[in-house]
């Protein structure tokens, strides 16, 4: 289902294990896992800080792309496990978690911004980002994850200051 810290001010949010994830049941332990604890590191937080899950939470079939079906299904274990969970921050990994929260939105044009949004009955403050698979075979990409990723920081400082 997930793997981290219960009380995290921040949850990160995939689309669906890969293999090594499945068979493991935790998310991002292959390599974009190693890229995301590179990048948790950089910006000064660790795995333990924070907590990890997926929209879908098996492998789908040869690997494809879930569902919408299958997000549909999956859906009321994600909104329980913000509701216990209660992040100040969800962190959406790729265009498929970002489509989630916020179906007609493109990873292109929003990645690095914080938005407020309304989810069940929370609100939540997102911030989409490219998923750390995507940096690894794209590597154009990689920079503008590692820069993205380090603004987080920053732009949860900000809205800790904007809510006091």
């Amino acid at each position: 289902m997930g793997d981290g810290n219960l009380d995290a001010d921040i949850v990160f949010i995939g689309e669906a294990p890969g293999k090594k994830e499945d068979e493991q049941g935790l998310p991002f332990i292959g390599a974009s896992g190693r890229f995301l604890n590179e990048m948790l590191a950089a910006a000064g937080m660790d795995r333990s800080d924070v907590y990890i899950t997926n929209i879908v939470k098996y492998r789908p079939p040869n690997n494809r792309d879930p569902s919408k079906e299958e997000k549909a299904a999956f859906s009321p274990y994600l909104q329980k496990q913000l509701e216990v969970i209660n992040p100040k921050v969800v962190i959406t990994l790729g265009n498929h978690s970002l489509s989630f929260f916020l179906p007609k939105a493109k990873i292109g044009e929003l990645h690095g911004q914080a938005h407020t949004i309304e989810f069940g009955e929370q609100t939540i403050v997102l911030i989409p980002l490219f998923h750390p698979a995507a940096a690894l075979y794209n590597g154009s990409l990689r920079q503008t994850l590692i820069d993205d990723f380090l603004t987080v920081p920053t732009l949860i400082q900000q809205m800790d200051t904007l809510s006091k």
